[in-house]
């Protein structure tokens, strides 16, 4: 992923549209996880102190290409001055009036962040005149918004597809989750561990089929297990599982064994009688009861897991062990976290549950990577063009 960043361009003067993720989490007008906005601050800084005209662009929820100011960026330009201890000025449209007019007067190493770019219908449809319209603001383009990379929308990829803008670059996010998923993807420390969980087979076939060319074993956990336990002939009780996959799973685990890949699949889980956080619970080895649902593995499946990861010298991991957010089925998803963050490895999260958990136990700053995006990463992991970093100049 040779691509050009903005320490390949020339910026001092030039009109910047940088594309940052600032769909954040909002209650009453007040920002509660200010992840994302961090995640962009370096690219920013970066731009503003080498003289560059700032000008931010990001999407926030779905209002389905209406102003709906529920999902106004405004609150995010004021804690990002806050946070930049600078001005950022805020246009109150994305290609209208007042952005036009904002873009027109901003001085070099000044910041501008535009509105709600799902404000207009255009965005989503990738619709070739938003993009041109877009594309007036500015002279250079600069993608740093890695969780839309996947998506090929008009601020992420079109503005460049169309034309509109020729140079075009990645700014410091994106830079470092190419450096570090695509350096464990082509060269990675070996032993090189997988760690997938998450509800189902079929989000994630794949990755799985991509990470069998790639890895040396990959831990499978989460609900779907339990379609991987099936199709090896295991009693999973009333556990969740997607039959239309048992075949594709045991394909999946026949290909993992032609590549000496080992697969690690629960030897013990932990059992509710119903799917509630007041369930009773208990441990089954081997085959689970009719009336009793999986939803967590089991102390010998830590221990099991925990080891693969001990020995490891990469591990990347996406998706939850069992139901995390109930505290009885949050103890896998807890050892693996602290398995991962007592590990010597080059430790890589993949974004979404997995980046929640990690850091809602404390463990975010003992990872050298937590990856910004779910879906992107994910695809990223599967080998797939994100249309959002083809779209850059090479080097």
């Amino acid at each position: 992923m040779n691509k050009k960043t903005i320490k390949d361009v020339n910026v001092k003067g030039k009109k910047c549209l940088v594309r940052v993720d600032f769909n954040v989490p909002m209650e009453d007008g007040i920002i509660t996880d200010l992840t994302r906005i961090n995640g962009a601050i370096p690219t920013i800084k970066y731009l503003s102190e080498h003289g560059a005209k700032v000008i931010l662009c990001s999407h926030m929820g779905r209002p389905k290409g209406e102003f709906n100011m529920k999902y106004t960026l405004e609150p995010v330009a004021r804690k990002l001055a806050e946070l930049l201890g600078k001005n950022v000025a805020f246009a109150k449209d994305a290609i209208g009036e007042d952005s036009k007019a904002k873009v027109a007067v901003l001085k070099d190493g000044e910041i501008l962040l535009l509105e709600n770019l799902r404000f207009y219908i255009g965005e989503e449809k990738n619709d070739k005149e938003f993009c041109e319209k877009l594309a007036a603001h500015c002279e250079i383009y600069v993608n740093d918004a890695f969780g839309t990379a996947h998506r090929a929308h008009a601020s992420t990829a079109g503005i460049v597809q169309y034309g509109f803008v020729k140079d075009a670059v990645a700014g410091f996010l994106i830079g470092k989750e190419l450096d570090i998923i695509g350096g464990a993807m082509e060269n990675a420390k070996r032993p090189f561990v997988a760690v997938l969980g998450g509800a189902k087979v079929s989000d994630k076939i794949g990755v799985i089929s991509n990470l069998i060319e790639k890895v040396d074993i990959i831990i499978v956990g989460g609900a779907m297990a339990y379609t991987f336990l099936k199709a090896q002939g295991e009693e999973i009780g009333d556990s969740r599982f997607e039959a239309d996959k048992l075949d594709l799973a045991n394909e999946l685990l026949a290909k993992a064994k032609s590549k000496n890949v080992k697969v690690l699949l629960p030897v013990d889980n932990m059992a509710a009688d119903k799917f509630a956080a007041d369930a009773n619970a208990k441990v089954f080895e081997g085959n689970i009861d009719v009336g009793w649902m999986g939803l967590d593995i089991g102390p010998k499946t830590i221990k099991l897991f925990s080891d693969a990861i001990k020995d490891a010298k990469t591990v990347i991991w996406n998706g939850p062990m069992g139901v995390f957010e109930m505290e009885k089925f949050a103890t896998g998803t807890k050892a693996i976290a602290k398995a991962m963050a007592e590990s010597n490895a080059v430790t890589i999260i993949g974004g979404g549950d997995s980046a929640s958990a990690v850091t809602q136990l404390g463990y975010a700053d003992k990872m050298t990577h937590i990856s910004t995006g779910g879906g992107a990463s994910l695809e990223f992991m599967e080998g797939l063009v994100l249309p959002g970093i083809d779209c850059l100049n090479d080097k």
